[in-house]
């Protein structure tokens, strides 16, 4: 994902496209919010789209492109979330394990998480 390096952008590693082309085969279009909690709030959580509804609390990150899906999903983030990570650069990969959200991957024994870089400037 090419974009501006001063600016924050979501991008996928490999395996979370390849999850979210699965996932979205068995659910249909997809979505992403990241509240900032603690635990597995911190964690990005994948919903069906439009099922987290979003409001001037939450901030549009992305529209993430996949390879082989007819629509971009979008990534959400909480404004206070954002607030601290407007420096980074987000990487949403998948790693082993199950985490205890409600986000859809669950089931499959794996979880999203983020990887993150700072951006100079």
């Amino acid at each position: 994902m090419e974009c501006d390096p001063k600016s924050p952008t979501v991008g996928l590693t490999p395996a979370a496209a390849g999850l979210l082309r699965r996932l979205r085969a068995d659910h249909g279009p997809l979505m992403f919010h990241q509240s900032g909690g603690c635990c597995d709030g911190s964690a990005p959580m994948c919903y069906p789209a439009g099922e987290f509804r979003t409001g001037d609390s939450d901030v549009l990150l992305a529209d993430l492109v996949v390879e082989g899906m007819p629509e971009s999903v979008p990534f959400w983030m909480s404004r206070s979330q954002y607030a601290v990570w407007a420096h980074t650069r987000l990487i949403v990969d998948v790693v082993e394990g199950r985490g205890s959200g409600f986000s859809l991957e669950a089931p499959e024994g794996v979880r999203f998480l983020i990887r993150s870089r700072l951006v100079d400037g």
